[in-house]
């Protein structure tokens, strides 16, 4: 599914919780969902700078042919909050294209949702700072695959 695919389907489903108390138990459902990382990767490389929480990602980069490589994530968090926006990011990321990764605008996606101004500044920012390592991973996988 295309990430603007499951973006639409995302956006349905907080849609359809209404208000903030519903999409944040939500939020925090897809996190509790999220499967826990192995002890072995949370490491300091691992962890994503920018974020008040500690957030770790690992990612796997498989050659797709003409379509560029494909990108998998791993992440966990010791924030359950934050947990579910990764769990969101993965939804949206996960398995996607590298160059569809960079073209899609996650400030407009997450707007979407009807979460970003529910977010705290803190939380803002590192959701900004796991977008960012998402792509710098996807700009990294197309410069090995040329």
């Amino acid at each position: 599914m295309s990430v603007q695919n499951q973006a639409d389907e995302l956006a349905a489903d907080f849609a359809f919780l209404g208000d903030w108390e519903a999409r944040f138990s939500h939020l925090i459902d897809l996190g509790r969902a999220l499967p826990p990382m192995a002890a072995d990767e949370l490491v300091d490389a691992n962890k994503v700078r920018g974020c008040a929480s500690q957030v770790w990602l690992t990612t796997s980069v498989r050659p797709d042919g003409e379509a560029g490589p494909r990108l998998s994530f791993c992440g966990d968090s010791d924030a359950h909050i934050v947990r579910g926006l990764i769990a969101i990011l993965f939804s949206l990321y996960s398995g996607q294209p590298a160059r569809e990764i960079l073209a899609i605008d996650p400030a407009a996606l997450f707007e979407r949702f009807g979460l970003r101004e529910h977010l705290t500044p803190q939380r803002s920012n590192g959701l900004r700072s796991m977008v960012e390592r998402i792509r710098a991973e996807a700009r990294t996988a197309l410069a090995a695959a040329v």
